[in-house]
């Protein structure tokens, strides 16, 4: 369970422990300070720690000094309360909307696939495995359930009305001045054999690999080779499959490692940083198309990743138009500029009255 571990590691990070003494009053009261209030919710300096700790600890994890973090993280304070006051924002929204139901099946089914991904029959033995890595489920639990809850408020109210909003001649007027972007793209489907450079000595996995390409390319079924080499943790399920994808949208290693591959070709070992070496068979190859097709979905979906953004800041914005929003006089001049700097752009952008 090495690779699910790393999952639970980088949320693990976000959860720190209790008060050291519970007999210090005075430092518990600093540490439930309240920073902002957001209609009847609140944003403790607690919850503002252990945020700020995730974060600083995930740097430490990338390769900063615990000093170089805790700086560049002081250095974004107001950008993570005024994330915090939004966050706050949408679960309200989502108490009024009544989505708990919708919230709670999305939960259960991000732990449905996880637990399908590593073979895991229950969720008890689920939970078992976040306690070995020293992470609380409970806990995870409720920071999972607040990304739910604000990826389903956005999606229902901002992203669904957007999608819908356009009319069929407004949708074939977008088509005839983007056809550029519903051509045929090249896409390429692949199986993959994946070796892992962990804990062992990269030269030897390098032979290996060069070995697996020859035996490949001689004819050896490459399913047989994946189920019998690959260090991919679903590789017998999966057969080493990965979904046709963009040529575009490939890794430029990737992309020139299969240029001119055709269907049945096996490309040479191609080095995945410092985690491994990955050998593809080509499955499909579909070419580029320079003719435009209306698809009504297509359409809709490029116009909404166009317009999405906005909406999203303008829908945040009429959020805290509505809501009562306090914040502290200490953290005021770090928070608000960037809690309402769209308010204020809007503001300035009005036309002066004549």
């Amino acid at each position: 369970m090495k690779q699910l571990g790393l999952i639970f590691f980088a949320i693990g990070l976000l959860l720190t422990c209790g008060l050291a003494s519970f007999a210090q009053e005075s430092e518990a009261k600093v540490v439930d300070e309240v920073i902002a209030q957001v209609n009847d919710g609140v944003i403790t300096l607690s919850r503002i720690k252990k945020e700020t700790k995730g974060v600083v600890d995930t740097y430490v994890q990338e390769g900063k000094t615990r000093e170089e973090a805790q700086k560049m993280v002081d250095g974004k304070q107001g950008e993570l309360i005024a994330n915090l006051i939004n966050e706050e924002l949408l679960v309200q929204k989502a108490k009024d909307l009544n989505m708990d139901s919708d919230v709670d099946a999305s939960l259960n089914q991000r732990f449905k696939q996880i637990m399908d991904q590593y073979h895991l029959k229950t969720v008890a033995e689920l939970e078992n495995e976040m306690k070995k890595q020293g992470v609380d489920p409970q806990e995870i639990r409720e920071i999972w359930r607040k990304q739910a809850t604000r990826d389903l408020v956005l999606q229902r109210e901002v992203q669904s009305k957007v999608y819908w909003e356009s009319t069929p001649a407004e949708l074939k007027d977008y088509f005839e001045k983007h056809k550029d972007r519903f051509t045929t793209p090249e896409t390429v489907g692949m199986s993959e054999i994946f070796l892992s450079f962990a804990g062992r000595d990269p030269a030897v996995v390098r032979e290996k690999a060069k070995e697996l390409v020859r035996l490949a390319r001689t004819g050896v079924d490459f399913t047989k080779l994946v189920a019998e080499n690959s260090d991919r943790q679903d590789a017998a399920t999966t057969k080493g499959k990965v979904d046709p994808i963009n040529v575009k949208d490939l890794d430029p290693k990737f992309a020139t490692a299969i240029k001119g591959l055709k269907v049945g070709d096996i490309s040479d070992p191609v080095e995945v940083g410092d985690t491994g070496i990955s050998i593809l068979k080509i499955d499909t190859r579909t070419q580029q198309s320079s003719d435009a097709k209306f698809d009504e979905n297509a359409v809709r979906m490029a116009i909404l990743n166009e317009k999405a953004p906005q909406a999203q800041k303008d829908y945040l914005a009429k959020l805290r138009d509505e809501a009562y929003i306090k914040i502290n006089d200490a953290y005021r001049p770090v928070v608000s500029p960037i809690l309402f700097a769209d308010e204020r752009k809007a503001e300035t952008q009005k036309p002066a009255n004549k």
